[in-house]
């Protein structure tokens, strides 16, 4: 990041990649992330579940709220919020954009 608190933004797919209601997972900087088409509106948060490091990507959907499909901790999609234990951390959140069908995320 720069100095004037400027997200810097990388290329990481094209919107075609990830049709609506659907997920891409992907690697950003080592970390391994989904993206999240919720009816149109993408969001991109860390797969990985605080509680015991186990990928989250693949959990249900519950409005805003993605459920670990191992202990059933919550996370809200839009600010990586932890809603219910066993985990008690929140998850990375990304920024997101798109530009001419191309997809961009940055670390908040």
């Amino acid at each position: 990041m720069s100095e004037s608190n400027e997200i810097e933004y990388s290329l990481v797919g094209n919107i075609e990649d990830i049709p609506e209601n659907s997920r891409l997972f992907i690697d950003f900087n080592d970390e391994p992330v989904v993206i999240l088409n919720l009816a149109g509106q993408l969001y991109a948060i860390g797969d990985i579940c605080t509680h015991d490091n186990g990928p989250l990507g693949d959990g249900e959907l519950e409005n805003f709220e993605l459920v670990c499909p191992r202990h059933g901790a919550r996370f809200d999609i839009r600010d990586g919020k932890a809603k219910r234990g066993p985990a008690f951390r929140d998850i990375p959140t990304y920024s997101i954009k798109q530009d001419g069908g191309k997809i961009f995320i940055g670390k908040k």
